[in-house]
């Protein structure tokens, strides 16, 4: 393992983990058919439901709790690059958990606006999965196993949207609800919010040793394995719908 990189460097370039990266991220038959402008509304409108009880239930209280892991004492990292590392950490999860209300304001908004009835679905076992992951992380791992698990969701998220919106953006269409949920999450704020987050999380494990980063890679490819099953598949379109 060359510790000689950063953390994040090292764990988007892991042969091990390359196919189930592209797997989560771009060949998903769902992600597929978005980036070709053929995905169903109905589909769309069961995976938004998911991502809702992710952003509006889970996310809130993974955030809430990595913040209650802040030791507000230092320090938390030895870099003197940074020297008020507790800060640092405190408003990049502030930012998360402000942005995160500005997001579910953002779904009822697209899903009325195109009509789409997001409590017509039950929940979903990937869903739940990934749920309950976040909970545990963020309740039994440490602080910087939570930020660098919050790090990848953040990251697989926005390589996804920026591929299908540009994609999207290739080819003539009239405006729909994936074109919008797809450049909102392709802007240059968001890139701006999971580099800020990188770079936090690449400072943490500078300071770490072997175990911490072996730890990572299995984080790493939790995440994957969890975003590719996030993705529903069109079987669930009727055997979803209440």
């Amino acid at each position: 393992m060359e510790l000689s990189s950063t953390i994040t460097s090292h764990l988007l370039s892991l042969p091990s983990t390359s196919a189930s990266y592209v797997k989560a991220t771009q060949s998903h038959p769902f992600l597929v058919s978005a980036g070709s402008d053929n995905l169903s509304d109905g589909l769309l409108s069961l995976w938004l439901s998911q991502d809702r009880i992710y952003a509006a239930q889970a996310y809130p209280r993974f955030i809430g709790a990595l913040i209650n892991h802040i030791p507000f004492r230092p320090p938390i990292l030895s870099s003197s690059a940074a020297p008020d590392h507790a800060q640092r950490v405190l408003k990049v999860l502030v930012f998360a958990l402000q942005n995160i209300v500005r997001e579910v304001g953002f779904f009822d908004d697209t899903s009325t606006q195109w009509g789409m009835d997001l409590n017509r679905w039950k929940e979903r076992k990937g869903t739940r999965d990934y749920t309950a992951e976040m909970a545990r992380i963020s309740a039994t791992g440490k602080l910087e196993e939570g930020l660098l698990f919050l790090w990848a969701m953040e990251k697989v998220y926005l390589d996804v949207w920026s591929t299908v919106n540009d994609n999207l953006s290739s080819t003539q269409g009239p405006p729909s609800a994936l074109r919008t949920l797809a450049q909102n999450w392709s802007t240059a704020e968001f890139k701006a919010f999971v580099d800020d987050l990188a770079n936090l999380v690449d400072d943490i494990f500078r300071d770490l040793g072997p175990d911490a980063w072996t730890l990572a890679e299995d984080i790493w490819g939790r995440v994957l394995e969890l975003e590719e099953g996030f993705w529903p598949g069109v079987e669930e379109e009727n055997a979803l719908a209440i």
